[in-house]
């Protein structure tokens, strides 16, 4: 029960956040070209309380799972009806078209100014994700080693696209579940082809190959009358060697695993010394364990000011291309339905966030903020880009649509926007299903 209530809890700050900073954009540019704004409303629904300040009604409502602005001649398509001078259908084109897309600025706005507050304060975050892509640990009888990779490996390109991340190594890969992928690696100082299939996991089906990068790990808890205590491991230390071989993350819990009662000699980093400490691991049931709580090496990333500020515009256009990109990949077959994610999954996820601190809670928002405001802008009737839509071919026509043309479009946006709506929520629900889609397959 208490999970269902933060679940929604979190949901609700969530998109509440979202639709209202939308709708606030609506809200000023509308005050700001003189159209009157009849309604302002947190949520929707029945109107609970508010205020009336001049001609908006200020008010909260009983869904508070975002809000709405309701603009004087919004939505009204009779011929020929008198126009106040505070009319929508009163202002320019122009002005209209910068009323409907404000809302969506407003997230993107929303989403550099939250990241650039992260980089400002500063988040650890795994030190490989920005490094070069070369293959430090291969699983047995992946995909990567039955394509033929091998440990050293640099990728260069993944699909024709140039990868200089372990970032952009894994959205390549996790946006390709089941799919034949032709990378080309550097080795020996030559760069060579080499097809892989990917495999799908985890109930989203995202991509997974089998390699990871070389990373190192980190201790970040040290409990107590441990091995590990008794050794002088410390929160903090880098592990560099197991027996003077190099391990890595995901190599290191299955050393100690295998080694229970057999002395280790580790090879650690602290406060840029280099230490050598005899660790045995402890026997419990049938594997070893040394007592730590073990993480991916990290780096406090954490920008000046203006650096906050540009680092945030870049990450944020990474990921408006990245949403095209994937929007495309939909639409192609390049990318599963399944990883389109709806009010359910939104819903988990922010929880998840929720529990994991502000911080967490910050960047997710951020996420779906620019999604929205992408998204938003995107041709479809009932969207603002729909309308931004209309009011372009009218520009380019110079003439307005007719009232029926007009009710026309926006009939067709409803049953789309219905469709969508259905289909993401269904697409939530059979994720939860153990054959996706097919489990509604009777036959």
């Amino acid at each position: 029960m208490a999970n269902v209530f933060g679940t929604l809890l979190a949901f609700t700050v969530v998109f509440g956040i979202l639709v209202f900073v939308h709708e606030f954009g609506h809200f000023f540019m509308a005050k700001l070209v003189g159209v009157r704004v009849e309604v302002f409303s947190f949520g929707y629904g029945k109107r609970l309380f508010g205020v009336k300040r001049g001609d908006t009604d200020y008010r909260i409502s009983l869904i508070p799972m975002g809000g709405y602005v309701r603009l004087l001649g919004e939505g009204m398509f009779e011929k020929d009806r008198p126009v106040a001078p505070d009319d929508l259908m009163a202002k320019t084109r122009f002005q209209r078209l910068l009323i409907m897309a404000t809302g969506s600025i407003m997230n993107i706005v929303l989403a550099v100014v939250i990241v650039a507050f992260i980089n400002g304060v500063g988040v650890p975050v795994p030190d490989y994700q920005d490094e070069k892509p070369v293959i430090g640990w291969i699983e047995s009888g992946s995909p990567a080693e039955r394509a033929g990779l091998r440990i050293d490996d640099e990728i260069v390109l993944i699909a024709g696209r140039e990868v200089g991340t372990w970032n952009d190594v894994h959205m390549a890969i996790g946006s390709k579940p089941d799919r034949h992928v032709r990378l080309e690696v550097r080795r020996d100082g030559q760069v060579i082809p080499i097809d892989l299939r990917t495999e799908s996991v985890t109930r989203y089906q995202m991509g997974y190959a089998g390699f990871q990068a070389k990373i190192l790990t980190q201790i970040q808890m040290v409990f107590s009358n441990s091995p590990a205590e008794k050794a002088g491991l410390k929160p903090g230390d880098l592990i560099l060697a197991v027996d003077g071989k190099p391990i890595y993350f995901y190599q290191f819990l299955e050393v100690i695993q295998k080694n229970a009662d057999k002395e280790l000699l580790f090879s650690i980093t602290r406060g840029g010394e280099t230490l050598s400490l005899p660790v045995t691991p402890r026997r419990e049931g049938s594997v070893g364990k040394i007592g730590i709580s073990q993480v991916p090496k990290s780096v406090l990333k954490k920008y000046g000011f203006f650096a906050a500020i540009s680092q945030s515009v870049k990450e944020n256009l990474r990921n408006v291309f990245l949403v095209i990109r994937f929007i495309r990949d939909l639409f192609t077959g390049e990318a599963p339905t399944s990883q389109l994610g709806g009010p359910l999954a939104i819903a988990n996820i922010s929880y998840v966030a929720f529990r994991m601190g502000w911080l967490t809670l910050l960047g997710w928002i951020a996420v779906i903020s620019l999604q929205l405001g992408v998204l938003n802008l995107f041709p479809i009737p009932v969207f603002d880009g729909g309308q931004i839509f209309v009011l372009i071919v009218e520009s380019i026509v110079r003439r307005d649509l007719s009232p029926k043309a007009r009710q026309v479009w926006m009939s067709i946006g409803f049953v789309i926007f219905v469709a969508l709506i259905v289909f993401v929520l269904l697409n939530d629900i059979v994720k939860l299903l153990p054959n996706g889609w097919r489990s509604l397959n009777p036959f």
